[in-house]
């Protein structure tokens, strides 16, 4: 898939998702606000109650999207007979994209109205989704080839010295404004202390800063037009880049804590899902079929 492709990819996967939520969002808007006690007299019960026609069904979509979207990612990722087929990256992507979109017509199946054990079940949901995307957050810290496989050390090391030679000799920048520029990224971890998430937001700040006095040197240089944004992007390659080489080993090991935590809270969540619906079968609560 070239980048292109991907980025159409991408973007259709989340317009996908916000139109579905704005629609249903629309669509039962009156009924949703409506009290609990007289949702039996809306026009729209029949129809978007969690036994309704639209709410059952949005119930079970909503169900399979989330059991579809852990299992082929699972067997993409673990089983090495399927480790050829499509890129791991794009199998993550459309995995979230399930696993966002399946909860989100979960949450219009229960007319947002939960309790007892589903009530475990939905807030289970809602913590693997919300650590899901602490998940990506941290999953795209750390460098990988395009085929998904982790970078080392080494790796990063030689394409930072590489960026770092053609803005050098494409652009002809004075070497003062490189040499300054070098030093200021090396020094710059983001601050100390023991608070990630103060660190974290330092980083992003200063790497904002040093992108702008980058520009303003260059401007100074006389380099504008296309050069300038050609030179200001291969810049910003570099500061991405030495900004995982610093958090590399610090991400690496978020992650492996990331899966002691999101794991559980998907498998609560499966287990008393299934559960609900052998119980839902058992009563006699059909849809269509």
């Amino acid at each position: 898939m070239g980048r292109l492709a991907h980025r159409i990819f991408l973007y259709s996967l989340i317009l996908i998702t916000v139109s579905v939520f704005v629609f249903l969002s629309f669509y039962g808007a009156d009924y949703y606000i409506t009290g609990l006690v007289d949702r039996h007299f809306h026009d729209q019960n029949e129809l978007l109650k969690p036994s309704g026609f639209i709410g059952h069904g949005l119930g079970i979509l909503g169900s399979l999207m989330m059991v579809v979207g852990v299992s082929v990612y699972m067997l993409r990722k673990r089983v090495r007979r399927f480790s050829r087929i499509g890129i791991l990256k794009h199998w993550l992507e459309f995995h979230i994209f399930l696993c966002t979109l399946g909860p989100i017509l979960v949450l219009f199946h229960t007319s947002f109205k939960f309790g007892g054990l589903v009530a475990v079940s939905f807030w289970s949901m809602v913590a693997v989704v919300l650590s899901g995307v602490i998940g990506r957050f941290i999953y795209l810290q750390i460098p990988r080839t395009i085929e998904g496989r982790e970078m080392s050390l080494n790796d990063l090391n030689n394409i930072e010295t590489d960026l770092f030679s053609r803005l050098k000799e494409q652009f002809e920048i004075q070497p003062e404004i490189l040499i300054q520029s070098n030093e200021m990224l090396i020094s710059n971890s983001g601050g100390q202390g023991n608070n990630y998430l103060v660190r974290i937001v330092r980083r992003f700040i200063f790497e904002r800063q040093l992108v702008n006095h980058f520009r303003k040197d260059l401007k100074q240089q006389n380099i504008r037009g296309k050069n300038l944004r050609n030179a200001v992007g291969i810049f910003k390659s570099k500061i991405v880049l030495n900004r995982r080489i610093a958090w590399l080993s610090s991400m690496q090991n978020f992650l492996r804590y990331w899966h002691v935590a999101h794991l559980p809270f998907a498998l609560i969540m499966l287990v008393i899902m299934v559960v609900h619906v052998v119980v839902a079968a058992l009563f006699g609560y059909k849809w269509i079929f």
